[in-house]
């Protein structure tokens, strides 16, 4: 029987949760240089320049097929946000990316076989709250692993506070202003807040 939410039927024009993790759950993500070239990545793929390999080979560009929104990169996993303009184009985009990180990863590590648990999952977004929801869990899933979310350096936070900016990112889809800027990120701390205080009182109660 086929795992849940690896075999899918895209649409255009909508929202999709993508995430998969190492296989047994092993870090896909060891040094820094892993993150950023898992990141350059994305924009050989998504970025408007025709970005060349050392072979002078251009590479596939799949910008009118998809957008990525926000993204989030753990040691062992990964959690992206994607808008999709044609039906396949997340398949396109993720064997491009995937691929070419196992060959990358694979090579570096001296080692060989598969790198991630399964293909990549995916869950079809079909409301803006879910969408909101979902873009707040991507940009908190630091704090499980009791980082600052703030300031991590591997997800898609700073361009969502503006002080990062880049083409292939397209918070546009979901904030488009300063006002807004300002707006999600105490739309993040509203929650942060919130799961504190109800993790302070499960405590209390589990003491008493």
């Amino acid at each position: 029987m086929p795992k849940k939410n690896i075999v899918k039927i895209y649409g255009e024009d909508q929202y999709y949760h993508l995430y998969n993790r190492g296989a047994n759950r092993q870090q896909i993500f060891i040094e820094p240089s892993d993150y950023a070239y898992f990141l350059s990545l994305f924009k050989r793929h998504l970025a408007g320049n025709n970005t060349n390999n050392p072979n002078y080979r251009v590479y596939k560009k799949y910008e009118n097929e998809v957008e990525i929104v926000a993204y989030c990169l753990m040691p062992n996993h990964f959690h992206l946000l994607c808008y999709l303009k044609d039906p396949q184009g997340i398949v396109h985009l993720m064997r491009s990316v995937m691929t070419a990180y196992t060959m990358y990863f694979n090579k570096k590590y001296k080692r060989s076989g598969r790198l991630y648990e399964s293909n990549f999952l995916a869950t079809r977004i079909d409301s803006d709250t879910y969408l909101w929801h979902v873009s707040r869990y991507i940009h908190l899933n630091p704090i499980d692993a009791g980082l600052d979310y703030l300031t991590y350096e591997y997800s898609s936070i700073a361009y969502f506070a503006g002080s990062k900016h880049t083409s292939w990112v397209h918070t546009e889809r979901l904030i488009d202003n300063a006002k807004d800027k300002k707006e999600y990120i105490e739309f993040l701390a509203d929650y942060t807040s919130m799961h504190s205080d109800i993790k302070y009182l499960k405590n209390i109660l589990a003491s008493q």
